[in-house]
């Protein structure tokens, strides 16, 4: 129980500080980058809310019907910009995992230690989806961890000079507090602390 409180704990803390990140980029970000960095700050404080051990704040009974609201019309918003190519199809996949992990938390539906939360519960979730969501994310780890290697060094004078664009692009943020460079960092992260989320349905 111990070592379990403490985990969800650890994952609180990771997503709280990821949104907090994003919120800085939101400051600096204009249009597609802005819109970017709203869906992962509300992605990042909404698993964090979800993590939070049980032992120490039992959800309401209907908290699921909340996520499962806040994330359907994240899905929805998203799906429609998605037309316009303003969201990326990634945050249109998260925020409908978030929904399919609240209806797993719903009385009878949850998954017992699911962060913590949904402890007393049924097992639930749909093996399928659930594998097929896990195997998402692993790559979407692998791939955005990829991003964090080292630049070659022959590229080296290329990245510096890319180096000020990229940082505007990435968020805007760059004067105002936030590191675009942390960005792959930070989805890696999320990605990481959803992969642990699934695991427990």
């Amino acid at each position: 129980m111990h070592g379990q409180t403490l985990s969800g704990w650890l994952l609180v803390a990771l997503c709280a500080a990821t949104g907090a990140y994003c919120l800085l980029r939101l400051r600096g970000g204009r249009g597609e980058h802005r819109e970017e960095a709203a869906g992962e700050a509300l992605m990042a404080f909404g698993m964090a809310a979800m993590a939070v051990p049980a032992a120490v704040l039992a959800p309401p009974a209907w908290g699921w019907v909340l996520y499962a609201a806040v994330f359907g019309g994240a899905a929805l918003r998203g799906l429609w910009q998605a037309r316009a190519g303003v969201v990326h199809a990634h945050h249109v996949v998260g925020s409908l995992a978030m929904v399919y992990m609240a209806l797993a938390m719903a009385p009878g539906g949850g998954a017992p230690g699911h962060a913590g939360h949904t402890a007393g519960y049924a097992a639930g979730g749909v093996p399928l989806l659930t594998g097929a969501l896990l195997l998402y994310y692993a790559a979407y780890v692998l791939r955005s961890g990829v991003r964090l290697m080292p630049v070659a060094a022959g590229r080296a004078g290329t990245g510096a000079a890319a180096g000020t664009g990229g940082a505007t692009g990435t968020g805007g943020a760059a004067g105002r507090g936030a590191r675009p460079e942390l960005v792959p960092a930070c989805r890696v992260a999320m990605g990481l602390g959803m992969i642990a989320m699934l695991l427990t349905l």
